[in-house]
């Protein structure tokens, strides 16, 4: 069985890290998926490229709800997902790896929920604490033994785009106590919650957010920054996959239960 997925973000595409690769087609509720299962040193993981294959699909038209269904279909417990993003930080520099502990929603347009009232039900999801310790403590272990660095904790702020950010957007967030500014990790992380699936955004920092930058900011220095750092990357997040752990001790798969939802 399938028990841990990689949701591939700007940069990861294809799964050509793995052995015995097979497409997978998931039809779900809220829509068609088309994925990737494969296998790594015996694990099998399952891989999504977030945007399509060719980077097809912007962050607010993403079917973000389709993906995390079809993941669960699958049988997946865990899911490390990749992040290209901005830094409000000159202490987090291009090419520094951070993982997101919290996040600031200023997404408009999204839908943050399986559960909408009817047959479905409606369910308050406890997020307190949205990205899962254990695999960030996995991830961690990998970047010790990779002599990688990870910042472990960080204010991830999610907007709509896909334009970027204005100066005095930027310069709220910060007030606010973000430290990084992608598109894409909300309502993901959320949805995950609700399906009591561990999850975790590794984030790569591309450049410096607008009004940080010195130049103009462009999809190009993105896809430029992820190409020099995927194959780092890709050994970081399989070097984790051994040190995930088998029993569960985190919030993520009971959060339903303990609040008294009815699933």
């Amino acid at each position: 069985m399938v028990k841990t997925a990689i949701i591939g973000g700007t940069g990861v595409y294809d799964p050509d890290f793995l052995d015995d690769v097979k497409e997978f087609v998931e039809e779900t509720r809220y829509g068609r998926v088309v994925g990737s299962t494969g296998k790594y040193e015996g694990i099998e993981i399952a891989f999504i490229p977030r945007h399509g294959v060719d980077h097809s699909v912007p962050p607010h038209m993403i079917n973000y709800r389709a993906n995390i269904m079809a993941l669960k279909n699958l049988g997946v417990e865990n899911i490390i997902a990749t992040a290209a993003v901005g830094s409000l930080n000159f202490d987090l520099k291009p090419g520094q790896y951070i993982l997101a502990d919290q996040f600031l929603d200023f997404t408009k347009m999204r839908k943050h929920t399986f559960y909408e009232g009817g047959e479905d039900g409606v369910v308050h999801c406890d997020i307190t604490e949205p990205y899962c310790p254990g695999i960030r403590q996995a991830l961690m272990q990998a970047g010790a033994e990779k002599n990688i660095r990870l910042e472990n904790g960080a204010v991830y702020v999610c907007t709509e785009g896909p334009r970027f950010e204005t100066k005095a957007e930027i310069l709220m967030f910060k007030q606010l106590g973000g430290h990084l500014v992608g598109m894409t990790g909300v309502p993901e992380v959320c949805l995950a919650r609700e399906l009591e699936m561990c999850y975790a955004s590794i984030c790569v920092a591309t450049n410096f957010a607008a009004g940080i930058s010195t130049g103009i900011l462009s999809h190009d220095e993105v896809v430029e920054m992820m190409a020099g750092k995927i194959k780092e990357l890709r050994s970081l997040i399989m070097s984790s996959l051994k040190y995930i752990p088998q029993k569960k001790e985190c919030e993520c798969v009971t959060v339903l239960n303990k609040a008294g939802a009815v699933k």
